[in-house]
C-alpha cells in the first residue's frame, strides 16, 4: 500500500518521520522553497528542524493531485481551516477508492464540518474509508523520540489497524478505535478547552481553578459527543481525557499558548501574528457553536471561549461569569 502525507507543518513532519521507519512515503508540500531546502539539507526548514530525513524513503512533490493519484492511503495533516482551500482545486474523482485519514484536529470553517464529514460529503469517500489520527501526543515529543501514544479511529477497524501498524515503533504505541465521530469531535473540542485553560492562565488563575475547569471540560465534551454520536464509549481513556489533558497543560500546546496570549490582553490578530502557527481551536470554536445550534447541548465553556474570541467579551469578566457555573 502506497502512503502519502499531505501538509508541511509539525504533525506532517512527525508523521513522515514515523512512517519512514516502515515504508517509503510520498510527501505533499506546497512551498517549493521548503522542498528545495529539504532536498538539500534533509530537514524541514520551518518545523521540527531537528528531524533529519532519509531522502531515499521520501518522494516529495508540490502537485497535490499527482500525489493523491499515486497513493492508496492519504494522511491529511493540513490544518483543518485550510483543507477546503487545498482540496478545492482537485477533481473529486481522484479520491475514489482512497483511504483518507485526517491528522487535523479542527473544523472545516466553510461548512462547519469535521474532516470526515467534509470528505464524505464533498468527495464521496465512504465512512468506512475515513479515519482520524489523534493523541494524546505532541509532534515535538515525537521528534525527540519520547514514548508517546496515538489513537487511530475508523469505523472499519481493519483499516485502523493497518494505519496503526505503519505508525507504531519503539517510541510510538498505537491504539485502535471504531469511534470515528466521537474521537474526531473530541480532538476538536480539546483544542477549545486548551484555549480556555490558556486564557485562564493568562488572566492569573492557578492550578486549583484549572483542575476544576478541565474536570468540567471532560463532562462538557462527553455530553456533546454522546448526543452527536450516541454509542457506548469511555471518555476517561487516553483518546478523550488523555488528549484533553496533554493539550490543556503542555508547553507544546499551541492552543494553550494562543489562549494565554488572549488572557494577557493580546488581540486575536496580534496573537496569530506572534505565534506564526495555526491554533485549530480558534477556528473550531465558531464552527462548534454553529453545530451545537442543532443539538442544544449545555456547553458553558465553549460559549465563554466563543464570546471572548468572537464577541468582544472581556476575558477577565467572561471567565468570572463562567467560574460561577463550574462545579
Amino acid at each position: 500500500m502506497k502512503v502519502s502525507v499531505l501538509g508541511s507543518g509539525s504533525w506532517a513532519t512527525a508523521l513522515v518521520k514515523l512512517l519512514t521507519n516502515k515504508t517509503t512515503v510520498s510527501w505533499w508540500i506546497r512551498n517549493e522553497n521548503a522542498i528545495e531546502h529539504l532536498l538539500a539539507y534533509k530537514h524541514n526548514p520551518n518545523y521540527l528542524q531537528s528531524v533529519e530525513f532519509d531522502l531515499d524513503k521520501i518522494i516529495i512533490d508540490s502537485d497535490l493531485e499527482s500525489i493523491i493519484l499515486k497513493s492508496d492511503i492519504l494522511i491529511v495533516a493540513v490544518p483543518a481551516a485550510f483543507i477546503h482551500k487545498a482540496f478545492s482545486v482537485i477533481n473529486p474523482s481522484v479520491l475514489e477508492g482512497k483511504i483518507v485519514f485526517s491528522a487535523a484536529k479542527g473544523m472545516i470553517p466553510e461548512y462547519h464540518a469535521i474532516p470526515a464529514k467534509y470528505f464524505h460529503d464533498h468527495f464521496k469517500v465512504s465512512y468506512e474509508n475515513l479515519g482520524i489520527i489523534c493523541g494524546p501526543c505532541h509532534a515535538e515529543e515525537v521528534a525527540l523520540e519520547r514514548l508517546s501514544y496515538l489513537t487511530i479511529a475508523c469505523s472499519d477497524v481493519n483499516k485502523a489497524q493497518q494505519v496503526a501498524s505503519l505508525l507504531s515503533c519503539r517510541y510510538m504505541n498505537t491504539v485502535i478505535s471504531d469511534d470515528l465521530f466521537g474521537t474526531e469531535f473530541s480532538a476538536v473540542l480539546k483544542n477549545v478547552y486548551a484555549l480556555a485553560a490558556g486564557i485562564c492562565s493568562g488572566i492569573g488563575y492557578g492550578d486549583n481553578f484549572q483542575a476544576v475547569l478541565i474536570a468540567n471540560a471532560i463532562q462538557e465534551l462527553e455530553r456533546f459527543i454522546d448526543v452527536v454520536h450516541p454509542i457506548h464509549r469511555d471518555t476517561n481513556t487516553s483518546a478523550y481525557l488523555g488528549d484533553l489533558l496533554v493539550t490543556a497543560y503542555s508547553k507544546f500546546s499551541r492552543n494553550r499558548t494562543f489562549g494565554f496570549m488572549i488572557g494577557k490582553g493580546y488581540s486575536v490578530k496580534t496573537a496569530q501574528l506572534e505565534m506564526k502557527m495555526v491554533a485549530e481551536g480558534f477556528y473550531a470554536t465558531k464552527s462548534l457553536v454553529k453545530v451545537n445550534d442543532d443539538f442544544q447541548v449545555n456547553m458553558p465553556i465553549l460559549l465563554a471561549v466563543n464570546d471572548i474570541l468572537y464577541n468582544g467579551s472581556s476575558p477577565k469578566k467572561r471567565i468570572l461569569q463562567l467560574s460561577k457555573k463550574l462545579v
